[in-house]
Parts: C-alpha cells; structure tokens; sequence
C-alpha cells in the first residue's frame, strides 16, 4: 500500500463507522416511534379517514353506507339553527374562560407562588378538582346545584337570604351556560394555575428584583415583567382553554344533555345525538370533521399569529 494513501483509507473507515453509527442511531430512533406512530395511526388517522368518507353517506352505523348524498350533510349541519347556536354557545365558554377563567388563574397564580403563608395547602386545595374525572364532577355539580333546598347545597344557602327563592340554575335557558362556565372553571382552574406556577418557577428572581430596585411598584412589576415573561406560558393555556370549550362534551350532556331547549347544547353533544341516539351516523360523521376542521384551523391560525420569541427559553 501506498504510505501516501493511508491517511485516506483511515478517512474512508471513519466515514464508514459514522455512517453505520448514525443508521444505527436512525434504526433505534424508528423502534422507539414505532408503538406511538401505530397508534396514532390506527387510533386517530384511521378514524379521522373513516369519518370523512362517511359524511357523504346517509348512513345508520349498521348496514354498508351506500347512500351517497355529496355534500348534503355539510348543507344540513350549516342550515340547522341547532348547530348554530351550539357553535355560539361553544363561543361563549371561549370568551368566560379567556376573560374570566385565566385571568383569575394566573393571579392566584402569582398570589400563591410569592411568600404566602400556607402556599402548599392552598395549591394542592385549588388542584385537587382537576384529579376528578368530568363524570364526577359533573354529578358532584348535579347535587350542588338541585333546585330543591332541601337536596341542593347552593339553593339551601340562597334560601337563607331574605326574599331570595330556589334558583333553577340547569332548568333556566338564561343562565345554564353560565352554570356550566362555573363548573368548567371549578374543575380546570387548578390545571391553569399549576401552569402558571410551573412558568414563574422559570422567572430568575434577579429579574424581577432587578425591577424593584429600579423604583417599579409591585403592580408595574407584574404587567412589565411577570407577564411577558409569561408569554409562552398563556399562550399555551389559552390554546388548551380554547379547544377544551370548543370540544366540551361529558360536564355539558351529564348535567344539562344540551337542555333545555338546546339552550347549553355544544357541538359534541350535537354530534352525539344525532350518531349514537338517532344513529345518523354519516351526518354525525359530517359534524365531527367539521369540528375537526374548526379546532384545526383555529390551532394553525392561533399559532401563525402568536410566534412571539420566548425571552426565556432564547427563541
């Protein structure tokens, strides 16, 4: 051998060794994804196809749709005032939990994370109702807000004030929604605080000691650094408060099944009670990928908007 080819074979065997390492590296890779991708696949993918081939169909779930109607379902979901108002009704659970749900979140966020005595206790108490499932706490709600004082806790605490009568809070078409809004925020108003929390820990308290000492108020502290240091934070948690509204199911057919008079119905339960109660399942296919299609649009579009650099996370 030529001494003046050894140091390219030396450079060629390297380069043979990276190649066999990084393919390696790639099978592993591939091994590991495998189980989630095959499930993601089978369990989404594979529904989500399913789903729109059957919203051209007048189907009943049991025999093979061959019915095939175009785009008549979409015509019919788009022309039912029903679905209309549960698109609204799904906007207005957007609008309370992004105006009054988060909001109060994150400042008993910041409240419960500075050096407030018993600051443990009162965030396992504020959590503790999102470790129950909606169902639980859906009948937990049912009892609470029964409209007999002698079986519901709220009524048979309103009645103790003078002049003041039983409250039908699931029965009156004008407040149901806002009844719902008060259990939704019972139940997930610990999940946001837990991530606002999880955000200030990140916050360097030079930052923000840095503020005091140039003369800023505890007030001018919290709007000028707290918050958009925050930014990635709240931004995730609108976008989880945003698609938990659009998507509620299990609180609002437990409680109210869209009643009465379709004044709390939702999208899902709409969904719902045309596929698994009247078994139009080629329609209820059709609202599903409207939802779909709407939840989808809102998260590219949400995302588009907002990529606002992470002062933190130094993107």
């Amino acid at each position: 051998m030529d001494i003046a080819q050894a140091p390219n074979m030396a450079i060629q065997k390297k380069k043979v060794k990276y190649v066999k390492r990084k393919t390696q590296d790639y099978v592993t890779i591939a091994l590991f994804l495998l189980p989630a991708v095959a499930l993601f696949l089978v369990f989404i993918v594979y529904p989500i196809i399913r789903s729109s081939y059957f919203s051209f169909f007048t189907w009943n779930g049991l025999n093979p749709a061959k019915v095939f109607v175009g785009l008549k379902n979409f015509q019919q979901i788009f022309s039912d005032k029903i679905f209309m108002k549960a698109v609204i009704n799904g906007l207005i659970l957007v609008a309370l939990s992004i105006c009054i749900q988060l909001p109060l979140s994150l400042g008993l966020a910041i409240l419960v994370g500075r050096d407030l005595p018993g600051r443990g206790f009162f965030r396992a108490i504020f959590f503790m109702p999102y470790v129950l499932s909606e169902v639980i706490t859906a009948i937990i709600w049912l009892g609470l807000l029964n409209p007999d004082p002698d079986r519901g806790l709220v009524n048979a605490l309103l009645v103790l004030l003078p002049g003041v009568k039983p409250v039908i809070f699931l029965g009156n078409m004008k407040i149901v929604m806002a009844s719902i809004f008060v259990v939704l925020t019972w139940k997930y108003f610990g999940l946001h605080m837990l991530l606002y929390l999880a955000g200030l820990s990140n916050i360097p308290h030079e930052v923000e000691e840095a503020a005091l000492i140039d003369g800023a108020n505890q007030w001018q502290m919290i709007r000028y650094v707290t918050i958009p240091l925050l930014g990635t934070t709240i931004r995730t948690t609108v976008q989880l408060s945003v698609l938990g509204a659009l998507t509620q199911f299990n609180l609002i057919w437990i409680m109210t099944k869209g009643g009465p008079v379709n004044a709390s119905e939702s999208m899902a339960t709409y969904m719902y009670r045309f596929g698994f109660i009247r078994f139009w399942f080629g329609y209820a296919s059709a609202v599903a990928l409207v939802l779909l299609l709407i939840c989808l649009a809102f998260s590219l579009v949400y995302q588009r908007l907002y990529r606002i650099p992470d002062y933190l996370g130094g993107i």
